[in-house]
């Protein structure tokens, strides 16, 4: 039979959140990109079939331009002799979707729907670079180059094995086009990834250096005992679709990090002993922090120290997978430590004081020190940020009299259970059934059913459930990312749901407008949607700057229906250039 659309749901969000970044870093790209469109197709069949019938309708004028912007390529590449082929690449549903998403742009203003890629037979074995760079500098002659936006992928390949030369050219109705230069061979890789590139025999002990680097990370990662399962896949998902910089050893080594890299992650892509030790870094000869960000051509000398330890600050701004899961591991072994040492303090501390380790006790110091738990309690007593003293002894003693309960240390290899209180039973709820569609009313909104902060769903947007701990259903659009992570984690608690309301109910939603700033811009747009549309304004919120205005209308609607009447009725004043829902917390 045909899957529950939690367990449907469950595997979209595995596709989009793992297994479609695993097939890119891959090089894997026509299945990661079908991976894609295939969730995409499922979760949101509706805006899925609006852009498929969007790119046919618009395919013949592509197809004309396709045409016209090549025919002046092709009589170049005749010239210098080379069998080639030109093929249009058209971007993927999912990839324009997830564009208008991220940027709250429209179809229309998606315009690199269209690539181009040369394909060729190089004349020579030896000559496959100089051939891609001799089409590059034929194919400028004809149209202008962009000066920001060539990649050479030839040169330094990616750790995947993708080789390719990019280079954007300004067409001649005004709009960048990219074009890709390959060989055959590199083409090959692109499409079928690692397995492509170990085919041919030719390849350089440091190509398949790179290629082995990332999967000798997830060898270590999966070495390491720490981390659950789901925070693995969180840990290697951090670095799947990272653009790279290239960088350098004091010795002149080349090294591949990913974009955004810091002094402190090159210090731990080296390993473990120099990350752990790290207290600066010499960029170029200058001394910089371990936060400073990497570029690509830089020379990175790590300086240590063997006295100095991983700093819990180091989290936030290590931004590469095996930087962050290293800092992490070692700081869990540090903690472990200091949390035992600190349990045998506090049992001396205690037994000293005549005292006994019972849970009011302990809860006793918890609130003196300001800590969270017990745990956390011993942690900064073995860390030494806590020293035990008379304070603690008068606050045990003087609330103590009396007869004293035998309880054992709740920690350690005692044998003694700790007593503990039955905590109070909660008011019995409704209990959810995550295999029977949750029909989101106002009712259920009061009752057991959150609208989640997050993405500010409201009717009309494709929905789903998380059941809660509580019990109650946390309502996410499909789309929203933290959504795609909980169907990707947390599978059996994806409720499939759907909205039942009247639309009398109001919700709060925010647009972002921006425009041509003239007078009287704040008194057209309040009488569209007051008079005109009579809608409830809960706050504007208008900033113009060099003739330019932006901001924020907090508003109330009922569906998203009455939000696309907004949005339209809105880009009729002449002066709005764009109107966008987004979602934004009070």
């Amino acid at each position: 039979g045909s899957l529950q659309p939690n367990e449907q749901f469950k595997i979209a969000g595995e596709t989009i959140y793992i297994y479609a970044p695993l097939a890119h870093r891959l090089g894997l790209n026509k299945i990661k990109t079908e991976l894609e469109n295939l969730s995409f197709k499922f979760e949101h069949p509706e805006e899925y079939k609006i852009i498929e019938n969007k790119l046919k309708a618009t395919a013949p004028k592509r197809e004309e331009f396709f045409r016209s912007f090549t025919a002046p390529i092709r009589l170049e590449l005749d010239k210098m002799g080379l069998k080639y082929r030109i093929v249009a690449r058209v971007k993927s549903g999912y990839s324009i979707w997830n564009k208008m998403q991220t940027k709250s742009v429209p179809f229309e203003e998606v315009y690199d729907l269209l690539a181009v890629r040369i394909i060729f037979e190089p004349l020579k074995e030896e000559e496959e670079l100089n051939n891609c760079f001799d089409i590059y500098v034929s194919i400028s002659k004809i149209y202008k180059p962009h000066p920001d936006r060539l990649r050479d992928w030839i040169s330094h390949p990616k750790t995947n094995g993708y080789q390719a030369l990019h280079v954007t050219l300004m067409g001649n109705n005004g709009q960048w086009i990219e074009v890709q230069i390959r060989s055959e061979r590199m083409n090959k890789i692109a499409e079928q990834g690692f397995a492509a590139h170990w085919r041919y025999k030719d390849k350089t002990e440091a190509e398949e250096g790179e290629m082995g680097k990332w999967i000798q990370t997830i060898k270590e990662i999966l070495a390491d005992p720490q981390p659950d399962a789901m925070d693995f896949l969180d840990t290697i998902k951090l670095n799947l679709f990272a653009s790279e910089i290239f960088v350098f050893t004091p010795k002149g080594e080349l090294k591949t990090m990913p974009q955004n890299s810091t002094a402190l992650d090159f210090a731990f892509s080296l390993d473990t002993e120099t990350g752990s030790h790290c207290i600066g870094a010499k960029v170029n000869h200058k001394l910089v922090p371990l936060s400073h960000e990497l570029r690509s051509g830089d020379q990175v000398e790590i300086l240590t120290s063997k006295s100095h330890r991983v700093l819990p600050q180091w989290e936030t701004f290590a931004t590469t997978a095996q930087a962050r899961q290293k800092i992490v591991q070692l700081l869990k072994q540090e903690q472990g430590s200091a949390q035992k040492q600190g349990e045998k303090m506090l049992e001396e501390f205690l037994q000293k004081e005549g005292l006994f380790p019972t849970a009011p006790n302990l809860e006793k110091l918890c609130k003196l020190h300001e800590t969270t738990s017990k745990e956390d309690l011993c942690t900064k007593i073995g860390n030494k940020s806590i020293t035990l003293g008379e304070a603690d002894k008068n606050e045990l003693k003087e609330k103590n009299a009396g007869w004293k309960k035998f309880l054992s240390f709740p920690f350690g290899n005692s044998t003694v259970k700790e007593v503990k209180e039955e905590p109070p039973k909660k008011e019995s709820q409704e209990k959810i059934d995550t295999k029977v569609l949750f029909t989101v009313t106002e009712e259920t909104l009061q009752k057991n059913s959150i609208r989640a902060d997050c993405c500010h769903p409201i009717p009309g947007d494709d929905i789903l459930g998380y059941l809660e701990q509580d019990g109650k259903v946390m309502i996410h659009k499909r789309q929203c990312p933290i959504a795609v992570r909980l169907k990707s984690r947390f599978g059996n608690r994806i409720v499939a749901a759907e909205w039942k309301i009247p639309k009398t109910i109001p919700f709060l939603e925010t647009i972002y407008v921006r425009g041509i700033d003239n007078t009287g811009i704040l008194n057209n747009v309040t009488h569209v949607l007051s008079t005109d549309l009579n809608i409830n304004i809960k706050k504007i919120i208008l900033e113009a700057d060099n003739g330019i205005f932006d901001g924020k209308i907090q508003i109330y609607v009922h569906d998203t229906d009455d939000v696309k009447q907004i949005c339209n009725d809105l880009l009729k004043l002449s002066s709005i250039k764009s109107v966008t829902r987004i979602a934004d917390a009070e």
